[in-house]
């Protein structure tokens, strides 16, 4: 959940990047940290192990004006998409607002794509949240590998379901739509939090999302 600190006149979001392991996690929050304005993100704090995956997980800090009179700041993290670290899995996802599964686009890959998403929701569960819920959004990634699943399957596997989640085909690696990615979840956590604001009665100051 935000926390918001009217006193400091600030809001803060939690994302949080999910997949299997090597499917494009670290990879997308490093072209952020690349792409994005120096002033206007922190450095990136990556825990990895010598294979190059994600051991803890990954962080960057990015601020915004998306919310008048308050500065609002988005925290990035990544988890490893390796069931040993499911512990941290569920630590990281911990109130967090919103979700972005970064699937692997390899034909071969689509049993752990689903394996991943299982473990997501399952872990969501047992933190008392849903996928139901929580602003959500599939990343297709790695579409210029030779055996690329078409997006249609994917879509069938992971996106089939009554309320359908936002979607984009990617190459992190070129960084083909991270930004969009990330621009399409903060936007949708923004959403859900003037939906929250306004179905409650306010706490403190009153609090405009443009």
């Amino acid at each position: 959940m935000p926390t918001v600190r009217h006193d400091e006149r600030s809001v803060s979001f939690k994302i949080v990047y999910c997949g299997t392991p090597l499917s494009g996690k670290t990879t997308n929050i490093s072209q952020l940290h690349a792409r994005l304005d120096p002033g206007s993100r922190s450095d990136l704090v990556s825990l990895s192990t010598v294979a190059d995956r994600t051991l803890f997980f990954d962080f960057l800090s990015v601020q915004t004006a998306a919310i008048p009179g308050y500065g609002t700041t988005f925290h990035l993290y990544t988890v490893p998409g390796q069931i040993t670290y499911n512990a941290t899995l569920q630590l990281v996802l911990r109130e967090a607002d919103g979700v972005v599964f970064v699937a692997d686009s390899q034909m071969d890959r689509q049993r752990a794509n689903i394996q991943a998403f299982q473990n997501l929701e399952a872990n969501l569960r047992l933190n008392g949240s849903s996928l139901d819920h929580l602003p959500v959004v599939l990343q297709y990634n790695k579409r210029d590998v030779p055996n690329a699943a078409p997006v249609e399957y994917l879509e069938f596997l992971l996106n089939n379901r009554a309320r359908r989640f936002i979607s984009f085909e990617a190459e992190a690696k070129k960084g083909r739509n991270v930004i969009a990615t990330l621009n399409a979840i903060s936007q949708s956590i923004l959403v859900n939090f003037r939906n929250q604001l306004m179905s409650t009665q306010p706490v403190g100051p009153a609090l405009a999302v443009a």
